[in-house]
């Protein structure tokens, strides 16, 4: 119905010129004194070719809104060769308009790939050219036993975390982030995250509760050992004394839970949206909001949910849902 008035909107001059010459024919015919049937057979005649023309016309019109509709779903390059045929040189002006649009985007969208892939190449070379200064500094610091050692070990182990989360940020829109989806024990993984946070439970004096799980998961062990680290490290962060408590709950959800200083009401639907630091983030001047954001992106990535539960002053717990589903590779 939409399209049907807009179709008559678009043809109202036509139709109202045809109604006027037939106007003025009748009052032609009329002046000279004709029969009636001389008037009316005519008119009729026009009247009936009109109606057909119009219906033709209508037909035509309804079929080429249809095509353009669906490509308007997914218009590229091809789609181009789809369109319906033109009847009139306005037309044609819009359709090779629509040609030199394409093939600007196109350049410019090679220009912008082009551009992001020397990106992508030089801070991949810089991960791994910054790397070697910080095992060295590591492999220095592991024959000294001081308390200034122990800080600048922290230190360098954040500096580390940092360089790994910009790697991890820019190869989640570069489309390769060379996933091995299979079998793993999750004991495996969450030890060997634990492990590199060791130091600063025993500096800080945190209880780590965690049993061994028994469990296997369909996932990709490095990319979750990524989140899985992100979270510790965040729970480490907000816990000033206490516990950090490694669970899991029927049928396969990992809990991570601490006794910091939790997470405001008003913030906690917001963590995991990419640089939102809310009330603690903003007190807390190292946080950049983009830690559990890169959490969530990977969880997605690999089939699995994440969701937080806090209450101020009593602690967090991020519960990360290993139960296999259909994974959405980006």
């Amino acid at each position: 119905m939409k399209f049907f008035k807009a179709y008559f909107r678009q043809r109202r001059i036509g139709i109202f010129v045809f109604f006027l010459f037939c106007a003025v024919f009748l009052c032609t015919f009329l002046l000279y004194h004709l029969p009636p049937g001389a008037i009316l057979y005519p008119a009729l005649l026009c009247s009936l070719l009109g109606f057909l023309f119009l219906i033709s016309d209508f037909r035509r019109a309804l079929q080429n809104h249809r095509t353009l509709a669906d490509l308007q779903t997914f218009f590229s390059a091809e789609a181009l060769e789809k369109l319906p045929g033109t009847v009139s040189v306005e037309a044609a002006d819009y359709q090779q308009l629509l040609v030199l649009l394409q093939e600007e985007y196109k350049e410019l969208e090679n220009s912008m790939n082009l551009r992001y892939s020397d990106m992508m190449d030089y801070y991949t070379m810089w991960v791994h050219q910054i790397k070697t200064p910080i095992a060295s500094m590591r492999l220095n610091l592991q024959n000294e036993d001081s308390k200034l050692s122990r800080n600048v070990s922290e230190d360098l182990f954040r500096i580390e975390q940092y360089v790994d989360m910009v790697f991890c940020y820019l190869r989640l829109d570069f489309g390769s982030t060379d996933y091995v989806i299979r079998e793993y024990d999750l004991d495996a993984i969450l030890k060997q995250a634990v492990r590199k946070f060791a130091g600063q439970f025993i500096r800080r004096k945190i209880r780590l509760i965690y049993e061994p799980i028994n469990v296997k998961v369909l996932t990709d062990e490095k990319w979750l050992s990524f989140v899985l680290e992100q979270l510790l490290s965040n729970a480490l962060k907000y816990t000033e004394s206490g516990s950090i408590t490694i669970e899991l709950k029927e049928p396969k959800c990992l809990c991570i839970r601490d006794t910091g200083i939790g997470i405001a009401p008003e913030d906690l639907p917001r963590i995991f949206e990419k640089g939102y630091t809310g009330y603690n983030g903003r007190s807390d001047k190292r946080a950049s909001g983009i830690g559990l954001y890169l959490c969530r992106r990977i969880c997605q990535n690999l089939g699995h949910a994440i969701s937080a539960e806090s209450s101020l002053d009593k602690g967090t717990t991020l519960f990360v849902d290993l139960e296999e589903r259909k994974l959405e590779v980006e």
